[in-house]
C-alpha cells in the first residue's frame, strides 16, 4: 500500500512582527526567514516522518525550487513524480506574531500550472487501496478526486484553504474529510459547534469519516456512529504554522501503518504539539521516534 500526497511545494518567506499588519498600515518586521513550506509539502515530511512511503507528486519552477525537492529527499520522500515547470515556484508570505500566531498570503505559482495530462501521468503508478491525500493548494483538484475513483484509492481531503472552487468537486468521494470548524462551516453552509459541525458533515457524506480540529479543544473523530475525543497537549507556542499539517500527516500515516483511530489521533496530536513548540512550517515536523519519546 502507498501514498501518494498530490500537493503544493512553497517558499516560506516568514516576517517577524509584534502583531498583524492592518489595512493601510506600513510596519517594520524583526526578521526574515526563508522555509520549505506548502500544505502539501508539509504534509508529505510529516507523511515520511510518522513511518510511512510517500510519493509527493506537484511541480516547482526553474531555478527556485530545488531546495523544496533537497528538502522532501532529506526526509525520505520519494520524489519521482514532482515536475520541474517554467516560471517561478509557489511562495507564501507569513505575518508571525510574537504570540505565536500567523497570517498568511500565497501565490500559486507552479501549483496552479498542474495539468490533466500530468494527472493522467502520475496516477498510472497507484492502484486500487492506495492513499491519495490532497489539499487545496493546486490545480485540477476535482479531476485528481475522479481519477482516484476511477482507480479506487482511498481520498483524503484537507479543504485548505478554502475558496469557492470547493463546492465544485465531486465532495462525495472524500474518504476521510480532515478539517477546521471554520473549514467545515463553509463545506455546511452554516457555523455551530464541534458536535453540530460534526453531525452536520456526517449527515452531509455519510460514507466519509469526518476529522474535525478544533485548536485548543483539540479534535473530534466521526466514523458512522462511532466518535472519538481528542485533546491537545500544552506546549510553549513558538510556531503554529506547520500545526494542522503535521497533525494531518501523523493521523494518516498512523492509520495506513494500522494503528486504531484513537492510537492515531493520539499519535497526531503529539506530533503537532511538538511542532509548534519550533520556529518554521517543515523544519519543525518530529521524527516518529521523538513523537513516541514524547511524554507532554
Amino acid at each position: 500500500m502507498k501514498i501518494l500526497n498530490f500537493g503544493s511545494l512553497n517558499i516560506d518567506k516568514v516576517y517577524q512582527v509584534d502583531n498583524f499588519v492592518r489595512p493601510g498600515e506600513t510596519i517594520s518586521s524583526k526578521n526574515l526567514n526563508f522555509f520549505c513550506g506548502g500544505k502539501g509539502l508539509n504534509q508529505s515530511i510529516a507523511l515520511s516522518k510518522s513511518g510511512a512511503e510517500v510519493w509527493h507528486a506537484g511541480a516547482v519552477g526553474t531555478g527556485d525550487g530545488d531546495f523544496l525537492i533537497r528538502q522532501l529527499q532529506s526526509a525520505g520522500v520519494n520524489t519521482e513524480l514532482i515536475a520541474v515547470l517554467e516560471g517561478k515556484t509557489g511562495h507564501a508570505i507569513i505575518q508571525k506574531a510574537k504570540d505565536g500566531g500567523n497570517c498568511i498570503l500565497l501565490f500559486g505559482g507552479a501549483n496552479q500550472q498542474i495539468t490533466r495530462e500530468m494527472v493522467d501521468g502520475v496516477m498510472d503508478h497507484f492502484e486500487k487501496g492506495d492513499y491519495l491525500v490532497l489539499q487545496n493548494e493546486i490545480s485540477e483538484i476535482g479531476y485528481i478526486m475522479e481519477r482516484a475513483r476511477e482507480k479506487g484509492m482511498v481520498l483524503v481531503f484537507n479543504p485548505s484553504p478554502m475558496d469557492d472552487k470547493i463546492s465544485t468537486y465531486p465532495l462525495e468521494y472524500v474518504d476521510y474529510f480532515l478539517l477546521n470548524e471554520i473549514e467545515a462551516g463553509d463545506i455546511c453552509g452554516e457555523q455551530g459547534s464541534g458536535e453540530e459541525l460534526l453531525q452536520k458533515l456526517s449527515d452531509k457524506f455519510p460514507a466519509s469519516k469526518i476529522v474535525l480540529t478544533l485548536g485548543g479543544d483539540g479534535s473530534l473523530y466521526r466514523d458512522g456512529q462511532r466518535i472519538l475525543t481528542q485533546g491537545i497537549y500544552k506546549v510553549p507556542v513558538a510556531d503554529t504554522t506547520a500545526a494542522g499539517d503535521t497533525f494531518t500527516g501523523f493521523l494518516i500515516g498512523g492509520l495506513v501503518q494500522g494503528l486504531d483511530a484513537g492510537e492515531a489521533l493520539d499519535l497526531a496530536a503529539k506530533a503537532a504539539a511538538i511542532a509548534v513548540s519550533r520556529p518554521g512550517a517543515a523544519p519543525s515536523i518530529p521524527s516518529r521516534e521523538e513523537v513516541e519519546a514524547f511524554k507532554g
